[in-house]
């Protein structure tokens, strides 16, 4: 498959507007068939030769069998994308896959090119070219792409379950993630491949007041809606304890030969005498940063009264927690109860992180990091702790090997418009996603 093929295959792709919502009466699911059609007719050969494998709803499993017996690979991605804003300044429609100009350079501008259509193409263009050449890797190759990611959906438990009952037990598994990142950290110009090694876990939680209600005009002091904000502000201002988990201090010390000259004795000393220095220093370095630093805890959601002129009886907050390695769900709920005084705090939806996959002297990893190198020889490959969730997180229950890595240049601004407007991929950073994914099939031991 050569690139201009590839490239019209991603447009096409980002063309269907396969919009999940957790109302699953409200999801097109036509909008998904187009999309299989669209991926059918641009890659005939994996269609031809790989096993499908329906799983509930319109996700994908497909098998490429391998020339050898080893433990199998898989690689995920997921179809669906999350809706648009109608109010949203795009520079070029969402869903019309523009080839335009960027700051990083020409463009494919749309919903999805990062998140996480981008993977979808690439993936299934490498795996057509290996085709066309006559090749094969040297074991099995799962796809495993999703249906409902971006709502927290069960298409991905469905084919955990399909491999666990298979008896499928993969190498590794590889999904979104971590990218050739630039600008992540302040003055460092050095690109750094982060691989998500784990993944925060992702929970919600509510804060809730009640109280009589009543008419605007007689308000009694101390109501649900004040209560509320109270609590919200003391959220807010009340953030968890900051740490280090071990994969951050390693991708600290990888980043420390590329960092200003100032910062590099305290980058790598990381885990000694300075970490509690170092760790405050990152969290003032800005989101992304300070992210990796803590548990975070964003208010998302407010609910009070149904009309202007009443007094709300019960007034709510969902918050949002990204949940670091070394904290838990109960930590996190015991931390808010004790700083969102005079409401209720209740578990809405629970997510613990993930197991910390290997990543010292681990074969996996170490093919990893040596493809990002021969695709991206500019790049610092490092492992990461991951803050967003991704579908992988269910496949830790049949493999200790899960990472988190799309293999495209982002700039800030571009991680910045991922479930955001003016979402975007370089045309020459999608064909390297290719190169990349060919490069790693091609390159697995028997």
């Amino acid at each position: 498959m050569d690139d201009d093929a590839a490239l019209a295959a991603l447009r096409a792709a980002v063309r269907v507007p396969t919009v999940s919502h957790r109302d699953e009466t409200r999801v097109d699911t036509d909008a998904f068939d187009a999309l299989h059609a669209v991926l059918a007719e641009h890659f005939p050969l994996l269609h031809e030769r790989l096993e499908l494998v329906r799983v509930p709803r319109q996700a994908l499993l497909l098998r490429l069998r391998g020339s050898g017996d080893g433990d199998p690979v898989v690689l995920m991605a997921h179809l669906d994308v999350v809706p648009v804003d109608d109010g949203a300044p795009w520079t070029h429609p969402p869903f019309e896959a523009t080839v335009a100009d960027s700051p990083e350079g020409e463009a494919v501008w749309g919903r999805g090119t990062l998140d996480d259509k981008g993977c979808v193409v690439a993936i299934c263009a490498a795996v057509e070219r290996l085709l066309a050449r006559g090749l094969l890797p040297a074991r099995d190759v799962w796809l495993s792409f999703g249906c409902d990611e971006e709502v927290s959906g069960t298409s991905a438990v469905a084919a955990v379950e399909h491999l666990r009952a298979a008896g499928v037990r993969p190498w590794f598994v590889l999904d979104e993630g971590g990218a050739i990142a630039s600008g992540a950290f302040p003055g460092v110009r050095t690109p750094m491949g982060v691989i998500g090694v784990s993944e925060k876990g992702t929970s919600l939680f509510e804060l809730r007041a009640t109280g009589r209600g009543g008419h605007s005009s007689t308000p009694a002091a101390n109501g649900p809606t004040v209560r509320v904000a109270k609590a919200v502000a003391a959220v807010d201002t009340a953030p968890m304890p900051p740490r280090l988990p071990a994969p951050t201090v390693e991708l600290l010390r990888r980043l420390a030969p590329h960092a200003p000259l100032p910062l590099r004795a305290a980058l790598r000393s990381a885990g000694g005498r300075l970490t509690p220095v170092l760790t405050r220093a990152l969290g003032l370095a800005g989101p992304e940063a300070g992210a990796l630093t803590r548990t975070t805890l964003a208010t998302t959601m407010l609910s009070g009264s149904p009309a202007a002129n009443v007094i709300a009886s019960t007034a709510t907050a969902t918050v949002n927690a990204r949940i670091l390695v070394g904290d838990t769900v109960e930590s996190v709920a015991t931390h808010l109860r004790h700083v969102a005084r005079g409401v209720e705090v209740t578990v809405v939806e629970a997510g613990e992180p993930s197991p910390v996959s290997p990543y010292e002297d681990d074969a996996a990893f170490a093919l990893l990091e040596r493809t990002i190198r021969e695709v991206y020889p500019d790049a610092e490959p490092t492992p990461y702790v991951m803050m967003a969730g991704t579908d992988s997180r269910h496949f830790t229950a049949i493999c200790e090997r899960v990472y988190r890595f799309a293999p495209f240049p982002m700039s800030k601004a571009q991680r910045e418009a991922i479930h955001s407007y003016d979402e975007r991929i370089t045309v020459a950073g999608f064909l390297q996603g290719v190169d990349w994914y060919a490069r790693l099939l091609e390159d697995l031991p028997a």
